[in-house]
């Protein structure tokens, strides 16, 4: 059974994405990018951390946040999700750093899965 192998990031919202990495950056030291921070993990596994701008649309705009997921089996994953009534959400994804697909919770939020590509 495809199944989630860890937290793969949190995303959320914010008024001033540049302002809110600054003050992580500054006050806990957290090493960020123009995209937030990237956690290794010992297993090789990666955490994102990631301030979006208020106005994002890469998830819906009531939802504060988005949570990812890191699979192991994307495709088999949606598939059994599909099965079990899940709703899916837009085309999956494959990039050169994974695949990522988009389910709705039984709470209405849109979570990504994603299936790094490499070590998990």
């Amino acid at each position: 059974m495809a199944k989630v192998t860890g937290l793969g990031g949190v995303f959320f919202r914010c008024a001033d994405p540049a302002a809110t990495r600054a003050w992580y950056a500054q006050h806990l030291g957290v090493a960020v990018d123009d995209y937030g921070a990237t956690f290794a993990q010992t297993d090789g596994a990666q955490t994102v951390w990631s301030p979006f701008n208020a106005g994002s649309d890469y998830f819906p705009a009531e939802q504060a946040f988005m949570i990812n997921f890191t699979v192991d089996d994307l495709d088999s994953l949606l598939a059994q999700l599909a099965a079990d009534g899940v709703t899916l959400v837009g085309t999956p994804m494959d990039e050169s750093y994974g695949k990522f697909g988009w389910i709705i919770d039984c709470d209405g939020r849109k979570i990504e899965l994603w299936e790094p590509k490499g070590k998990v």
